[in-house]
């Protein structure tokens, strides 16, 4: 089983720049993509995303922020997203809330960083491993190190739960 490890931490715009331009010199960049996440109103962290390049459909075991869950991700055809997201409201579900975000990708030493311009949320920086479940904590405390190599604060969980919960609240008015 695999165990996705993320830590992220909002950044200010300028960090965002200084961090792109790290990145570019000292890791590999991977892709550049747009991405439209929709979240379901259930009690597992459930979701439907179109980016450039697919659809998928994806579940989050555990909460919501947590640092370390496993994650189940079906793929389908980018011009298929309409047809989930029909799928889930015919079954009752609501979504929840839409996000938008331009996310450039890299890896470096071995660790996924994205960098995300979230609209009407923020920016972001994540950096995120795969572990087997004997890693978990091992993997973990990598990427704390990476966090203090870069000089950033890890962004309680508790932060990123109230930010996420103001912009559930405001997602329609901000995105109209």
């Amino acid at each position: 089983m695999n165990i996705e490890t993320e830590l992220r931490s909002f950044i200010t715009k300028e960090q965002y720049y200084s961090l792109l331009d790290f990145f570019k010199r000292n890791a590999t960049f991977v892709k550049e993509d747009y991405q439209e996440t929709h979240y379901f109103d259930s009690d597992a962290d459930l979701r439907i995303q179109r980016n450039n390049f697919y659809s998928k459909l994806w579940l989050k075991k555990g909460k919501l922020h947590d640092e370390q869950h496993e994650e189940i991700e079906i793929k389908f055809e980018r011009c298929d997203f309409e047809k989930l997201e029909k799928l889930f409201l015919s079954l009752g579900f609501t979504v929840q809330i839409k996000w938008f975000r331009k996310r450039k990708v890299f890896i470096w030493d071995g660790i996924k960083v994205c960098l995300d311009k979230t609209k009407n949320y923020g920016y972001i920086i994540e950096l995120e491993k795969l572990c087997s479940e004997d890693d978990k904590e091992k993997t973990l405390n990598e990427l704390k190190q990476k966090f203090k190599e870069l000089n950033l604060p890890i962004t309680p969980k508790e932060e990123f739960e109230k930010k996420f919960k103001f912009y559930k609240e405001k997602w329609k008015i901000f995105n109209n």
